[in-house]
């Protein structure tokens, strides 16, 4: 088969999926932003010159859209448009479970992807457990506190490397998926049941604090994260608040032939 082309190689699931698709045997071309990085082809979203060269021989792409771009979709489209002219076949898309599709923002790609490409998959995973290391846990961290705008609300937190096992299987499988997949972990959590098991296994205390979506955007801004984007994130806490992100779906383990690991199974290995 011709290469996959697996945009944000180095990132958290594009790591994954390169990983496990080198691991099989399959031929790679692995892109990053990065200039020079070895084993990458380079790619930039804002730089459209490097997207012809990404994508040259390539049968199947794996998508992860413009990260802080509120209004991805030109982007994406343009880029759409090159990969046609190219010859490839399938895309897989990074979607959201917290976003459906609509005329705008992230939603707005659904549609792109499953009307401009002959077979397409759109993975819509639940929060990521790996939001809660790093950089990512600092975002939402001040002084001890673990900040969101989801009161009560629970989330089904997922590995990426799940989210990565079900994105290569839709990219190598055979017939194509052609279909949304919504992917969560076994179990809901709240927000407090999160900060307990970070603070357990990172020993540094930490509770959960409950903030207005207002509130949280602004600190969102004050991490460097662009006003409107930080506003959509904190958005989306207030439709965990009200339930949406409260749900348990199979897909992992009906793709995979094993069930998601849960919450408490994940975190040790990336604290």
């Amino acid at each position: 088969m011709a290469e996959v082309l697996v945009i944000g190689a180095t990132g958290t699931t594009g790591s994954r999926v390169a990983a496990f698709l080198r691991g099989r045997g399959v031929p790679l071309r692995a892109a990053s932003r990065t200039e020079g990085l070895a084993g990458h082809v380079r790619f930039d979203w804002a730089d459209p010159k490097t997207h012809a060269p990404a994508l040259s021989g390539v049968s199947a792409v794996y998508l992860v859209a413009p990260i802080g771009v509120a209004e991805p979709a030109p982007l994406v489209a343009t880029f759409l448009a090159a990969a046609a002219d190219q010859g490839v076949r399938r895309v897989v898309l990074l979607g959201s479970s917290a976003v459906p599709e609509g005329p705008t923002g992230m939603g707005a790609l659904y549609r792109l992807v499953r009307t401009g490409m002959p077979e397409w998959t759109v993975l819509r995973p639940s929060w990521f457990a790996q939001n809660f290391t790093g950089g990512a846990l600092a975002l939402r961290a001040r002084g001890g506190e673990l900040l969101s705008a989801t009161g009560e609300g629970r989330v089904a937190f997922i590995d990426a490397a799940d989210i990565a096992a079900v994105a290569a299987r839709a990219l190598i499988d055979e017939p194509p998926h052609d279909t949304e997949h919504i992917l969560t972990g076994p179990k809901p959590l709240s927000y407090a049941e999160v900060a307990e098991i970070v603070a357990r296994h990172t020993g540094r205390p930490l509770r959960h604090r409950t903030v207005g979506a207002d509130e949280l955007a602004r600190h969102f801004t004050a991490h460097g994260l662009p006003p409107d984007f930080a506003a959509t994130l904190a958005e989306l806490d207030t439709r965990i608040a009200a339930g949406s992100e409260d749900r348990v779906t199979d897909t992992v383990e009906r793709l995979t032939g094993r069930p998601a690991r849960t919450f408490r199974e994940v975190y040790p290995a990336v604290s």
